[in-house]
């Protein structure tokens, strides 16, 4: 959904200095929580609740935007992401997962080092007021996601 592809968006934000340092361990804990799910399905019964909290993960992407929140949360928001996205293949042929495993490597690869590679122009180029704004509306979205997972 969108806010998986707002929350990869979110990481440009950030600002994360050593791009190397992070780009790595993203990939393995968000492929970690991919494969988890394969051995722990998620339980159709708390489907909403990840939904609502992978939604509260870009208002802590605004949260770590205004320095209030540790980046650090990143690993772990990463790896509810992988868990989620690849609840959808659960009980697939193992042909498909290997397929869908490596793209989802490929593409989030490829999106990390394109948002990590840009953050720094992009936050130059929205000064500190236009950060300020894009956390509030991060977190705003992150919040107004969470809600329609719960109550629609």
């Amino acid at each position: 959904g969108p806010d998986h592809l707002l929350f990869m968006l979110g990481i440009a934000f950030i600002g994360l200095t050593r791009t190397n340092k992070w780009v790595l361990p993203l990939l393995t804990v968000g492929l970690a929580g991919s494969a988890l799910v394969m051995l722990q399905p998620l339980p159709s019964l708390l489907a909403p609740w990840a939904e609502a909290l992978v939604s509260l993960t870009l208002a802590i992407e605004g949260l770590i935007v205004l320095n209030r929140v540790s980046s650090k949360w990143l690993l772990p928001m990463f790896a509810l992401h992988g868990y989620l996205l690849g609840n959808t293949i659960v009980g697939a042929e193992p042909s498909p997962l290997i397929g869908y495993f490596l793209g989802l490597i490929i593409s989030q690869a490829g999106f990390l080092l394109l948002v990590t590679s840009m953050s720094k122009g992009i936050i130059n180029w929205l000064g500190a007021n236009g950060r300020l704004l894009i956390a509030g509306a991060w977190i705003g979205i992150g919040s107004a996601f969470c809600w329609v997972s719960l109550f629609n």
